[in-house]
């Protein structure tokens, strides 16, 4: 096939991964923490997730002006567009997780003399873990979403730029190659997230 032997294809799936990569990895080192600090603290969640809420309605394409004003083509609108559809619902997915877990885990934790951090770590996270895992992977199909989306409109490369180049030249063959690769790395993504829940902490917490 002419865009694999000219190497564009597989130049376009590391500008998508990379962004994907950068966009996805920088919303859950802050979603996740943020969440989790907002689901412990009854009185801050009450304030804050009406507004964290307003933002995760927001359509992530209703932010592609100011992707485009504020950081231009390239790069870093895509990964900021992939941070604000994939930040908010990782905040909430975490917040609502620790607000659910259940007192009685509390209950023994402080019997048996736990520590806040011995607290979090032992019986906190575990239990939140496969609602995190579950945020995790729909988000990453969220920002495989939006990354398509995003090319097309504020990229020179990727896999949503080839797709859109294809459309313009007529080149169904083309288009239709790039949608099988971005439905397989869709679904090899997801496979990936979801060995997470072989891990044994994840495990106690479905088993429970």
């Amino acid at each position: 096939m002419e865009e694999v032997t000219t190497g564009r294809l597989f130049t376009d799936l590391i500008a998508s991964l990379f962004r994907v990569i950068s966009g996805f990895t920088l919303a859950v080192a802050l979603g996740i923490p943020a969440g989790l600090w907002l689901g412990a603290r009854v009185r801050v969640r009450s304030a804050l997730l009406p507004i964290v809420n307003f933002f995760r309605s927001l359509s992530p394409l209703a932010w592609i002006p100011f992707a485009i004003l504020w950081f231009g083509i390239g790069d870093a609108p895509a990964v900021f567009l992939i941070f604000m559809t994939t930040f908010f619902p990782m905040v909430l997915t975490a917040a609502a997780a620790v607000a659910n877990v259940p007192s009685l885990y509390l209950k023994v934790g402080n019997d048996v003399g736990f520590s806040q951090r011995e607290m979090f770590w032992a019986l906190i996270l575990p239990a939140v873990a496969p609602q995190l895992i579950t945020a995790l992977r729909i988000t990453a199909g969220l920002a495989w979403v939006i990354v398509v989306a995003a090319e097309m409109i504020v990229g020179r490369d990727g896999l949503g730029f080839a797709i859109w180049d294809a459309r313009n030249g007529l080149r169904m063959d083309l288009l239709v190659s790039g949608m099988i690769v971005i439905g397989a790395i869709g679904t090899l993504l997801d496979v990936l997230l979801r060995q997470l829940a072989r891990h044994p902490g994840v495990r106690w917490a479905y088993d429970r």
